[in-house]
């Protein structure tokens, strides 16, 4: 936590030596993130990059430097949730990705079924649960993103996992 604020104190007064440390400290879980919710690498590195350039933009109107990491993480998810829509807009099918390819090995659905429990999520609880699982913020970080409740973040996982199992068991 110390190197957030550090760093994000520096880049806050345009150092960007120091905004590149706090970006080689956040991309693996941002890249992660973005390539689970949007099941395509291309449109995952897009969505980081403009997240990236975005943040590096508005850096000085960062009030918090602590919580940098997830104040770039909510960046990152408003590039996603466009590129969501794009989907929509365009009638793409984005089913189409070997599942090989997500997030280049690291993380592979070897069950067809949950595969399918996973597609059937909501946005945000699809998100949620990545940023639970995959990037490993626990439900104070996922708050301060997300602008709610540590408490109702567990209620809400909970929830998820709970819906997760019974379509896994049906």
């Amino acid at each position: 936590m110390k190197d957030f604020k550090t760093y994000a104190a520096l880049a806050r007064n345009g150092d960007t030596e120091a905004f590149s440390k706090l970006y080689s400290l956040v991309y693996k879980d941002m890249y992660h993130t973005a390539v689970y919710n949007l099941r395509n690498e291309h449109d995952a590195y897009d969505a980081v990059s403009e997240a990236v350039m975005d943040a590096f933009s508005s850096i000085g109107r960062l009030k918090n430097e602590e919580a940098f990491k997830s104040w770039i993480m909510k960046i990152l998810f408003a590039k996603i949730k466009r590129k969501q829509k794009e989907y929509m807009h365009q009638d793409e099918d984005i089913d189409n990705l070997n599942d090989g390819e997500l997030i280049s090995g690291s993380f592979d659905f070897e069950n067809f079924e949950l595969k399918e429990a996973m597609n059937n999520l909501d946005f945000e609880s699809k998100a949620l649960l990545t940023l639970s699982v995959l990037g490993g913020y626990n439900s104070f970080e996922i708050a301060k993103i997300y602008g709610m409740k540590a408490s109702s973040v567990r209620s809400r996982l909970m929830r998820i996992k709970e819906q997760l199992r019974l379509n896994l068991t049906v």
